[in-house]
């Protein structure tokens, strides 16, 4: 039965291992001068007071490299999931190649328990050698970003994981549907409506976010003053400089916990409406979070705005809601164990279904 599911699967093997070795030599030829080019550039750059052309310079380096790396290795467990899981026991159902198996005194679940192990172990390897040569690869990148979070999925151990969910429900999809495009398209749907749920609503949350508060300033937690689609204008929380860490949300609340509403600005700050008007035409608006006046800026504008931040800020703080640096390696091993989790309950699902409701 080993024999068997190796020949079945022996092309796609040839073509995985032949891909990550075409990755492995590209990866060894650009890595070591990335590292020479960071030692020499921007590992000293404060000594020579010129960090931001070092670091700009730096990062601009195998750019079309960085961005088709990054979107392979986000790809990539949903590209075993539909060519590697779905069609693994679909297309032996679809076909009906599996009832020769079966009447060779091969029972189902040893038929299942084979093709999901050898081909899923396959799957974990392929994710996990690539995703080790990534993470190499980036690691003087993601020094200098400082933003080891836009990279989650992309590094380190939870592409094992992901690959291993994937896999699986593209089996899954295979058990059920019996076709194989069917259970392609229904896997590629499924995956990445799950991978969007758990992105927004389950990984921030996976460990408690630290909150933490911080005084108004203008400039840093405090962005601007405007409003957008004809709401009221008010003041706007800016995003401080919290270097690998991951902003889940930031807000301008007082003690009691209540936000800041454009009727409290406006009560305290009169002038601001005056000085630099409400929404509709040539009044401040937002764009990409942030105030951007249109026009010249009226005489005595940001005085009147700083002191608005100041009376504000008497009763008013800005409570940010982030995941700290400390919080990587806990996030990426809860993570793993999740997906690892629900591919291990799938693969129980489909054993039992062939077991029991195949026919």
């Amino acid at each position: 039965m080993i024999r068997s599911t190796w020949m079945q699967f022996r092309a796609q093997t040839v073509v995985a291992t032949g891909g990550l070795l075409v990755v492995a030599v590209v990866l060894a030829i650009t890595g070591p001068h990335l590292v020479h080019l960071y030692d020499a550039n921007v590992s000293n750059c404060v000594a020579r007071d010129d960090c931001s052309t070092a670091t700009s310079s730096f990062l601009q380096n195998d750019h079309a490299l960085q961005v088709g790396l990054n979107v392979l290795a986000v790809v990539l467990p949903g590209i075993i999931g539909i060519l590697w899981g779905a069609p693994l026991v679909a297309r032996e159902l679809e076909t009906g190649t599996y009832r020769l198996a079966w009447t060779q005194s091969v029972t189902r679940t040893r038929w299942l328990a084979v093709k999901l192990g050898v081909v899923g172990v396959a799957s974990l390897v392929v994710a996990g050698l690539f995703s080790l040569m990534v993470t190499w690869w980036f690691s003087p990148i993601d020094r200098v970003n400082m933003t080891v979070f836009t990279t989650f999925d992309q590094r380190n151990i939870v592409a094992v994981g992901y690959a291993a969910f994937a896999f699986a429900l593209g089996a899954t999809a295979g058990v059920f549907i019996r076709r194989t495009v069917p259970a392609i398209a229904a896997t590629l749907v499924a995956l990445v409506t799950i991978r969007l749920l758990d992105f927004f609503y389950v990984q921030p949350h996976l460990i408690t976010p630290v909150r933490h508060s911080y005084s108004l300033a203008l400039g840093t937690t405090i962005s601007g003053y405007g409003g957008s689609n004809g709401a009221q204008a008010s003041l706007f929380p800016g995003t401080p400089s919290l270097p690998n860490a991951w902003i889940l949300s930031t807000d301008i609340v007082d003690k009691a916990g209540h936000s800041l509403t454009a009727s409290v600005v406006n009560d305290l700050c009169p002038q601001l409406a005056t000085v630099l008007g409400g929404p509709g035409p040539g009044a401040p608006q937002i764009q990409g979070g942030h105030v951007a006046a249109i026009g010249p800026a009226p005489a005595g504008a940001n005085q009147v705005l700083q002191a608005c931040v100041s009376k504000v800020g008497a009763t008013y703080h800005e409570l940010v809601s982030y995941q700290p640096p400390g919080h990587y390696w806990p996030l990426q091993w809860a993570e793993l164990a999740l997906y690892l989790g629900v591919a291990l309950a799938l693969a129980g699902t489909c054993a039992w279904w062939v077991r029991h409701r195949l026919s």
